[in-house]
């Protein structure tokens, strides 16, 4: 075999996925090395892809061309919109899935990607020469070169299990850790620190009694995550819900002793926003209950996923406290619940394509950027894997801007903030949440895709059908009259106030009480324009009504967004030797030194560098 490639993909998680079949989608000769080809795209943790902000990003993944969105719907069994009592802005789509299903279908998607290979090895050494990247060693002796090499390797640097007191070596429950890459990696100047993360108990479902929990259904709607597959093709099952209590918080307490979180055991910090149960115990010590959700892994299996339970503590103790819980008081258990630790790379050495700054070539992606999260990982990966191709012949990379995608928010928080602890997506990390709705992300995204070559010709097509039928549904909208006795009659009905001039039906679509659903039962000719929408003519129709009902928050949100690009095409990379700018302030200084923004946008959101900093850097420039 040749082992010559232009981008080699280090690990088969999701960034990795993503990644290798952005680079080879894109023409680039390809080559993903993974450990075990059975567990590619493997659910370390809950089988369930989405959430709050996380859904966006899957959104915009496949808006791009990436193949999260496909595997996921191909293989959901339970799907929700979340935040649907709030404004479009949070809307966020999550979907529980059958986790073999999933593995195998990103192992097909893989398997008919053009220009790409798989092998079945772990890397050992990075190659690199004169300073740049080229390539991998395995433990097995094989050496592949390549022009780019993509670095997602999860948890599995040096990666370290623990259960009470027991510790041992592992990137993911029975499989190895990766022990000498990591120092490969750091020998070159590149920072390297250590996380953890955790996984509950997973639960035989013969065992639990349902009938003392609360059953929480999917939905039934058009929803979904990718504009392009079919519509949820397996059984739809229901998840669980029921609550620790002050039974379960004593015998937790009574091992906390043993707990490596809290006897010094393990010294890396985990995620805030995903604490493990005995993590909760300390924090709110007051709290006499937290909710658990008791979650399917799959269509036809009866292991159960008991989402909430997060924990380390010894084996014995986490199934007595598990016992004290009336639904889960006869549970039997596949496995306990346990803690990792593993390598991460400072994010803050990272240019905004994901290439490291001090080894060209050399891109990261994913938990070994100080991430948490599949869909982080994916997003990060298609961003890597597209910057990887275009580093192999092209010029220049590309990148995101913050009004533009949550993956850009992310890119930009970690490279400009960097991470003291797992970092997870909100939506209140971005600051221009409207621009950045579920509904839009192949507006924002798809054609420029399409012109990298990432997103293909059908999904290129399929946008701007949709994106006629939306114009078409709007100019309908904004340019028809309605008169009062045409309409308020049926305003009655609706319950809103009657008309007492006429108005554009955008007007009245604008009223919190109508829908263009609704309204077209009264307009023939609206009901008509919706019935002739080409495919997806729910999600048309809902793209539009947001259009009309925020449109003066997006209009007034695009002028903030322009105002900061203002500052975002002042490029300062190597204008200045921060350390002999006296003007401004030590910690400013000793911030813009470390991170060497690229522009001056970036620069005014270094944590420590002040208004006044940017200010004398404003006015500098100008000299």
């Amino acid at each position: 075999m040749d082992f010559k490639y232009d981008v080699i993909v280090i690990g088969g998680g999701h960034a990795g996925c993503e990644a290798a079949t952005a680079a080879a989608n894109m023409g680039a000769k390809t080559c993903l090395i993974t450990m075990d080809m059975n567990k590619i795209g493997q659910m370390s943790c809950n089988p369930a892809v989405g959430g709050i902000a996380k859904g966006q990003i899957v959104r915009e993944i496949d808006a791009l061309g990436g193949e999260m969105a496909k595997v996921t719907d191909a293989t959901a069994i339970q799907f929700r919109m979340l935040n649907c009592g709030k404004g479009p802005a949070v809307w966020s789509p999550r979907a529980q899935c059958d986790r073999g299903r999933y593995i195998w279908k990103w192992r097909e998607t893989l398997d008919h990607t053009p220009n790409l290979d798989i092998w079945q090895d772990q890397a050992d050494v990075l190659l690199v020469k004169n300073g740049e990247a080229v390539g991998v060693k395995t433990i097995w002796g094989a050496e592949f070169h390549a022009k780019s090499v993509v670095v997602t390797a999860g948890t599995f640097l040096n990666g370290l299990m623990h259960i009470g007191r027991h510790q041992y070596p592992g990137g993911r429950c029975a499989e190895p850790a990766v022990l000498h890459f990591s120092d490969s990696i750091s020998q070159w100047g590149i920072r390297v620190a250590r996380m953890k993360t955790g996984t509950p108990v997973r639960i035989d479902k013969r065992s639990v009694h349902f009938e003392d929990m609360e059953e929480q259904p999917g939905e039934t709607g058009f929803h979904q995550f990718s504009y392009m597959g079919g519509h949820r093709e397996l059984r739809q099952l229901p998840c669980w819900t029921c609550y620790t209590n002050a039974e379960v918080h004593e015998t937790l307490r009574s091992g906390l002793a043993d707990s490596p979180l809290f006897n010094g055991q393990i010294q890396s910090t985990g995620p805030r926003y995903c604490p493990s149960i005995e993590t909760k115990l300390v924090t709110f010590p007051d709290k006499d209950k937290h909710p658990l959700f008791l979650e399917p892994e799959g269509e036809n299996t009866n292991e159960m996923y008991l989402n909430g339970f997060s924990s380390s503590m010894p084996m014995d103790i986490q199934l007595a406290a598990i016992h004290k819980i009336p639904a889960l008081r006869d549970a039997k258990i596949y496995r306990p619940g346990y803690a990792i630790e593993y390598d991460y790379f400072d994010p803050t050495q990272l240019s905004h394509s994901l290439e490291s700054k001090v080894l060209k070539g050399l891109f990261l992606a994913g938990q070994v950027n100080g991430t948490t999260g599949y869909e982080e990982a994916g997003g990060q990966g298609t961003v890597a894997g597209i910057n990887a191709a275009i580093h192999c012949g092209g010029d220049g990379y590309f990148v995101m801007r913050r009004d533009e995608s949550y993956i850009g928010v992310l890119i930009d928080d970690l490279t400009t903030k960097g991470v003291d602890e797992p970092y997870r997506m909100f939506t209140s990390r971005a600051e221009y949440r409207i621009l950045l709705r579920q509904d839009d992300a192949d507006a924002r995204l798809t054609e420029k895709s399409y012109q990298l070559g990432l997103a293909k010709k059908d999904r290129y097509d399929w946008w701007m059908e949709k994106k006629e039928a939306i114009n078409h549904l709007l100019n309908y909208c904004d340019n028809t009259s309605v008169k009062p006795k045409e309409i308020n009659d049926a305003l009655d009905k609706i319950g809103t106030t009657p008309l007492r001039m006429g108005c554009k039906v955008s007007d009245l679509i604008g009223r919190p009480q109508i829908s263009i659903s609704s309204l077209s039962e009264f307009l023939p000719e609206l009901k008509e324009i919706i019935e002739s929408l080409p495919n997806r003519k729910e999600e048309i129709v809902e793209a539009t009504e947001i259009k009309i009902k925020y449109k003066g928050y997006i209009e007034r949100e695009k002028i903030v967004a322009d105002k900061m690009h203002r500052l975002e095409d002042i490029k300062i990379k190597g204008r200045f030797k921060y350390d002999e700018l006296h003007e401004i302030s030590t910690e400013g200084r000793q911030k813009l030194e470390r991170i060497d923004p690229e522009t001056l946008a970036q620069a005014s959101r270094i944590p420590g560098v002040s208004p006044s900093d940017i200010n004398v850097l404003l006015i500098l420039l100008g000299r």
